[in-house]
């Protein structure tokens, strides 16, 4: 335990030290900690490392974890928004600020995913820290793509501000919600008549933009589709074993919000931990396939 390194840790207040006595006390066996390899920053566990210097133990078991310091916060926010002691609304807000200064480009709703904030409390805090924080004109979303403002999606969200936030100021509302002051105004007037904050016009174009997305949602199912079609794959073992895995993460979001909410909470740190590695190893396999069909591709003449 003397060679890991206390944790960049989202709680302002730092650890709570009757938490951790508590923890020592109860006897109970403790869930290992997380740690950055890289640095032997503790990631997640403060408590339970703190816990168990108080018992007086040598050893204490570790996931480690890779990647940049970055990943390893948001990582940290994550787990201590999944379990444990919960963080505060103080200490979330600031760990917001925190991730949109590493990931400008990230969308309100995936920042509010990884901080238990909502995402009309992001965008507010996006407005009020534009010296601090890059504004961009797309956002990555949780599904991972890249999407411009819709000017129908941001006069919504403009209107779920407004009503939750009734005091912020029109230019607080136009920089949250990526929409003139101008605009901010007319969401307001439009409100206070009783009317709903997108026009006719702008609705039908974001039905339009909406089925759009959901036809693109679609196209992986198509390619898998394609793919069982192929012989060398459907009758050879190792073209099987592909087919199957790429059919279990073919789903649409929908699908994925319900395994998410069906997650106990005392196994979300474990499966957080298991999805990125996951991850990581499907983007390994990519890269080295990208790498081999460049090396292995047909070449055109060459000139002498």
């Amino acid at each position: 335990m003397r060679d890991l390194r206390a944790a960049d840790s989202p709680r302002i207040e730092g650890e709570n030290s009757d938490h951790a006595g508590a923890l020592a006390e109860s006897g109970a066996v403790l869930p290992p900690i997380v740690v950055h390899q890289s640095t032997m920053r503790v990631v997640d566990g403060m408590h339970r490392l703190r816990a168990a210097m108080l018992r007086g133990d040598e050893f204490i078991d570790v996931v480690f974890v890779d990647g940049t310091d970055a990943d390893a916060f948001v990582l940290a926010v994550e787990l201590n928004h999944a379990h444990g002691l919960p963080l505060s609304a103080a200490d979330r807000k600031a760990a917001a600020i925190r991730i949109m200064g590493y990931h400008p480009y990230w969308s309100d709703r995936r920042i509010a995913a990884v901080t238990g904030l909502a995402a009309s409390t992001v965008g507010l805090i996006r407005a009020r820290s534009t010296d601090r924080i890059e504004q961009l004109n797309t956002r990555v979303g949780q599904d991972g793509r890249v999407r411009p403002h819709d000017s129908a999606e941001s006069r919504r969200l403009a209107g779920e501000l407004i009503a939750s936030n009734p005091d912020a100021s029109l230019r607080e509302i136009a920089k949250a919600a990526g929409i003139s002051p101008a605009t901010a105004s007319d969401v307001r007037a439009r409100l206070a008549r009783g009317e709903l904050p997108v026009t006719p016009h702008q609705r039908r174009a974001s039905e339009i933009g909406v089925a759009a997305a959901r036809r693109a949602e679609a196209a992986p199912v198509k390619f898998i589709e394609n793919l069982r079609k192929d012989p060398s794959l459907r009758f050879s073992e190792t073209g099987r074993a592909l087919l199957r895995l790429l059919d279990c993460h073919v789903m649409d979001q929908r699908q994925w919000d319900d395994i998410i909410q069906s997650v106990p909470a005392h196994q979300r740190s474990t499966v957080v931990l298991l999805a990125r590695e996951c991850a990581t190893i499907w983007q390994g396999f990519a890269d080295r396939l990208a790498r081999w069909a460049d090396d292995t591709s047909p070449r055109g003449p060459q000139s002498a």
